[in-house]
């Protein structure tokens, strides 16, 4: 090294460049920034407005996603509702059924007794008029005996005052 190149360097102060240095300090960062900028700043922009492009979509996906999750949910909970009506709709069609079953076999119940009543009354009334003619028919047989009887013991004595009486006419004759 030479005594030159030293003091060069006791002078050189990165406070205060040189002016050659400064040119080419700038010329080389100029050549570095373009060449840079073509290669590597261009790539790098896409990608970061690729991924800010990206993010947008997926924050986009997920408001539709929470959305339509929204509205399933909605739907999900006018269906329910509409299963829990129909649900009570048809238990209290079931329970107007089973009134309504219950209330027709108590009728036919009802209908069924009296009608059962009627024909015991009807058959115990014709079971009494059937005793009252046996009755009565068994009483007119006995009234039969009893007159037969006392006809012919009648007819017996008047028969024999009838015999006795052509006896005596006879006898006159």
């Amino acid at each position: 090294m030479n005594l030159l190149n030293i003091i060069f360097l006791l002078e050189f102060s990165v406070i205060k460049p040189a002016f050659g240095f400064m040119f080419w300090a700038t010329v080389v960062f100029l050549i570095f920034w373009l060449f840079v900028g073509k290669l590597a700043f261009k790539p790098i922009v896409r990608a970061l407005n690729q991924r800010a492009d990206d993010i947008q979509t997926s924050l986009d996906a997920a408001k539709t996603a929470r959305e339509q999750m929204s509205q399933l949910k909605a739907e999900n909970e006018k269906i329910m509702a509409e299963a829990r009506d129909e649900k009570m709709k048809i238990i209290k069609e079931a329970k107007e059924a089973a009134n309504l079953i219950i209330n027709e076999s108590k009728e036919k119940a009802k209908e069924e007794a009296n009608r059962i009543m009627v024909n015991s009354k009807n058959d115990i009334e014709n079971a009494k008029k059937a005793a009252l003619v046996d009755i009565k028919n068994q009483v007119g047989v006995m009234a039969l005996d009893i007159a037969e009887k006392v006809m012919r013991k009648d007819l017996a004595s008047s028969q024999q005052d009838y015999v006795k009486r052509l006896v005596d006419e006879i006898k006159m004759n």
